[in-house]
């Protein structure tokens, strides 16, 4: 039972992530054909975050309540009313509020297939069952800007967003019809408080507080090597929406390939150390990138980067794990991406105000210094902190 519910849980995941990373190259290209400058395609990125953020928490803490599966479902419903949407928008405002209700229906789905995996994992093996569901995100993520770009290029911006329907659709008939009804209420001390105590309660822990700082720093860069990603390229070489779809998606898709491994080095190796390895790559990488002369250098530049999240994203999963067993998994993986959410925000409204400012040359190498200032403290909160006793009661059933 369990390896169906794993399976069928990914392959929902994967297609729902497929669904979003195809609108990737088209969403800031939109956003501008309605005026938005890039203090604009900031603010609409931060409303996905902001409103994602706000209700992960409380998703979250519900779902070790009530149970994951209707979260599940009502998130992929919102997605597949999202995508038909989009297309329809007609001014900046109009996509904000779209973008917002995105976020919400985003709340319902990552931190909830999170709660599930963290749940089936066995102790010891965090990092390798995080590290299959992160293959199922950055393969989705990956392959949809790839996706995207040849939608875009052969039937216009509007298909990719009525692609992103389908398949959010067709995730929602694979949950409502192939994953069972679990989600028993758990007895943990994350599902009996409320979200605002438990927050509490895990921002008093120095070691998650670590956790939960590293997680916000390596966000950060997400909006400038996505969402202003494809304006960089279009200004900087004249390229294709084809051409954007394959830097985003090489680098997606390295993370992806590499996850699995990652993940297993994570549960053998000492989870800071590595940690504080991939930051440094990414931070150096987003340095780098004004430096590139044309496509391919970026490309490569961007594949590094691919490399150096797949050791962060498997290891900060598998730390989250271990937290999520005192907190309940569903608690602690709504405020794990509240976390997310925050470097997304971060990011989204430096990046948006360094582009009008400085320009896109100086955004990238400032926030690789954000984030470098950020995670070098957080690993030595993380590596200063006790690690979290396993009880009997903790260890996962079934």
């Amino acid at each position: 039972m369990q390896r169906h519910l794993l399976i069928i849980l990914l392959l929902s995941v994967f297609t729902a992530l497929l669904g979003i990373g195809i609108i990737v190259p088209v969403m800031p290209v939109f956003a501008e054909s309605l005026g938005a400058n890039g203090l604009a395609l900031g603010v609409i990125i931060a409303a996905f975050s902001l409103s994602r953020g706000f209700c992960q928490p409380i998703v979250g803490n519900l779902s070790d309540r009530w149970g994951r599966r209707g979260f599940l479902l009502s998130g992929l419903a919102v997605y597949a009313v999202v995508g038909l949407m989009m297309p329809a928008a007609t001014t900046v405002a109009g996509l904000i509020v779209i973008r917002t209700l995105h976020g919400v229906g985003s709340a319902m789905i990552v931190p909830v297939a999170m709660a599930y995996v963290s749940e089936l994992a066995p102790v010891g093996q965090e990092g390798r069952y995080m590290g299959m569901l992160n293959v199922a995100i950055f393969t989705g993520i990956g392959s949809g800007p790839l996706i995207g770009g040849v939608c875009t290029d052969l039937w216009g911006m509007a298909s990719a967003f009525y692609v992103m329907a389908g398949l959010s659709c067709l995730a929602l008939l694979l949950v409502l019809f192939q994953m069972p009804t679990l989600g028993i209420p758990v007895t943990k001390p994350g599902g009996r408080i409320g979200v605002i105590r438990s927050l509490m309660l895990m921002l008093s822990c120095r070691r998650t507080a670590g956790i939960l700082l590293a997680r916000l720093a390596t966000m950060i860069i997400m909006v400038p090597t996505m969402a202003f990603l494809p304006l960089l390229m279009h200004q900087w070489f004249g390229a294709s929406a084809l051409q954007i779809g394959v830097v985003i998606a090489a680098r997606t898709l390295v993370n992806a390939v590499l996850q699995t491994p990652f993940g297993r080095l994570a549960d053998r190796l000492d989870k800071v150390r590595l940690l504080r390895f991939g930051c440094l790559i990414i931070s150096g990488i987003m340095c780098l990138v004004p430096l590139a002369a044309n496509f391919w250098v970026l490309l490569g530049l961007f594949v590094v980067l691919g490399c150096g999240e797949a050791i962060i994203w498997p290891t900060l999963g598998a730390l989250a794990t271990e937290e999520g067993r005192r907190y309940g998994q569903g608690s602690m993986m709504g405020v794990f991406n509240l976390a997310m959410s925050g470097g997304v925000f971060i990011g989204a409204i430096g990046a948006g105000f360094t582009s009008d400012w400085l320009g896109l040359h100086w955004t990238f190498p400032l926030i690789g210094v954000l984030v470098l200032g950020l995670t070098l403290p957080a690993t030595m909160i993380i590596s200063g902190a006790k690690s979290p006793q396993i009880l009997p009661q903790d260890l996962p059933t079934g």
